[in-house]
C-alpha cells in the first residue's frame, strides 16, 4: 500500500527494448509496485515485461492482459474494460499498480486505452518512456528531422492511396508498424523515387537490431517492430 493510504495506477513507459533505457523514475516505480500489469499476446511472453524484468522485485504480484498484438491488430474494447476493472479494484483497495507499456504510453501506446477507462475512477499518473522513434533515429545514425522540416509519423497499415498521399507530401517521415505491409510501402517509395532516401531499422536497441539502407534490404518479410525513416532531402542535417 502506498504512503498516502490510497491507491494509484501508474502507466509506465519502459522504452524500446533495452532495459537500461528504462528511466530512473520508471525503474523506481516498477520496483516498488504492489501489482505489475502488462499487455501480452494471446499466446507467448510479454515484450514489456521482458524489458522491465531487471527492475522487478521477487514476490511482486503480476496481472497479464492478454490481447491481440501486432501487425495492425487492435484489442477489443472488452479486453480493456475488463483490465481496467481489475486495475481500478486494486487501486481502490489502496495498492500501487504499475502498468507497463512499450515505448511511451501516449505514443501509440496500449496504456492510453486503459487511461481513458481509469482516469475518472482512481488516481492515475503517466510516466513517459523513450520512444522507438528516437531509438530508431539514433540506431540509424541520422536525425529524424532538421531545421524547419515537418516530421510525419505514418502507420504502414493505412490504405495504399492514403500512404502514398502522405508520403508524397512529407519532408521527413517515420513509417511504423511495417510487418506484412512492407511490400506495399516499398512499392510506394519506389513510385515516389524515395527508396534511396529510406533507412530501415529492426528491433532497435536489442541484440537482434538490424540497420541498413532500404536499398540493401532483401526480401519482403520484416517484423512488426521495424521502422523506415525517410528524408526527402537525404542527409539534410550534414
Amino acid at each position: 500500500m502506498n504512503a498516502l493510504g490510497r491507491g494509484i495506477v501508474y502507466g509506465v513507459g519502459v522504452g524500446p527494448g533495452d532495459p537500461e533505457l528504462v528511466t530512473l523514475k520508471a525503474a523506481r516505480l516498477i520496483g516498488g509496485a504492489d501489482l505489475i500489469a502488462y499487455p501480452a499476446p494471446e499466446e507467448g511472453d510479454s515484450f514489456a515485461r521482458g524489458i522491465a524484468a531487471p527492475h522487478m522485485k521477487p514476490g511482486q504480484r503480476e496481472f497479464v492482459i492478454r490481447m491481440k498484438i501486432g501487425d495492425g491488430q487492435f484489442p477489443k474494447d472488452d479486453v480493456y474494460a475488463a483490465a481496467a476493472d481489475r486495475l481500478a479494484e486494486a487501486a481502490q483497495a489502496g495498492e500501487t499498480v504499475v502498468v507497463l507499456c512499450e515505448g511511451d504510453p501516449f505514443f501509440y501506446g496500449s496504456f492510453m486505452y486503459l487511461y481513458a477507462r481509469l482516469a475518472d475512477r482512481v488516481r492515475v499518473e503517466v510516466v513517459p518512456g523513450v520512444s522507438s522513434l528516437m531509438a530508431c533515429a539514433v540506431a540509424s545514425g541520422g536525425a529524424l528531422a532538421a531545421r524547419n522540416d515537418v516530421l510525419t509519423v505514418i502507420p504502414a497499415p493505412l490504405p495504399e492511396a492514403e500512404l502514398k498521399r502522405r508520403l508524397g507530401e512529407s519532408e521527413a517521415a517515420a513509417i511504423i508498424k511495417l510487418g506484412r505491409h512492407m511490400p506495399k510501402v516499398r512499392k510506394i517509395l519506389d513510385e515516389l523515387d524515395l527508396t534511396s532516401r529510406a533507412r530501415y531499422v529492426e528491433h532497435a536497441t536489442l541484440e537482434s537490431q538490424k540497420v541498413m539502407r532500404l536499398t540493401d534490404l532483401d526480401g519482403a518479410a520484416v517484423p512488426y517492430f521495424s521502422m523506415l525513416l525517410v528524408h526527402r532531402l537525404g542527409e539534410a542535417w550534414s
